[in-house]
């Protein structure tokens, strides 16, 4: 067995790693701002076409997740990832924008039965190191 090094180690650039950092700690007063100010209800235009687009991008993930995977194509981790993301996402807005009662009981159960193994299926296909061969 021969052991092959890579050409290059991809080394993150420090001046994005700050970037990054900084953008996600200036989210958190702006959170208090959203927390303070935002109405409580709130009509919307295009209520299905969000939704229906976010669906769409996870049935695109999913099965695209699923092709590479068969396939033993590496790409298929970083689009797990990004399934895995897309899943809990669908998971919150589902049960914090339902009605109460059978509608919240309904995007609770497809949460812990649907969304959330799947996303951690997902998540845990993108923590596995690929395989090259």
């Amino acid at each position: 067995m021969t052991l092959v090094a890579p050409r290059f180690q991809a080394r993150p650039a420090p001046r994005l790693a700050t970037l990054l950092s900084g953008a996600g700690v200036a989210l958190l007063p702006w959170m208090v701002v959203l927390a303070k100010t935002l109405p409580q209800t709130a009509e919307v235009s295009n209520w299905s076409t969000a939704w229906i687009g976010l669906d769409a991008m996870m049935a695109a993930g999913l099965s695209g997740t699923g092709l590479l995977l068969r396939r033993h194509d590496p790409r298929a981790a970083p689009l797990a990832a990004a399934t895995a993301a897309l899943l809990v996402m669908d998971a919150w807005f589902d049960v914090t924008t339902s009605a109460p009662g059978g509608a919240r009981a309904t995007a609770l159960a497809l949460a812990v039965c649907a969304e959330l193994p799947l996303a951690a299926a997902c998540a845990a296909l993108a923590a596995r190191r690929p395989h090259h061969g």
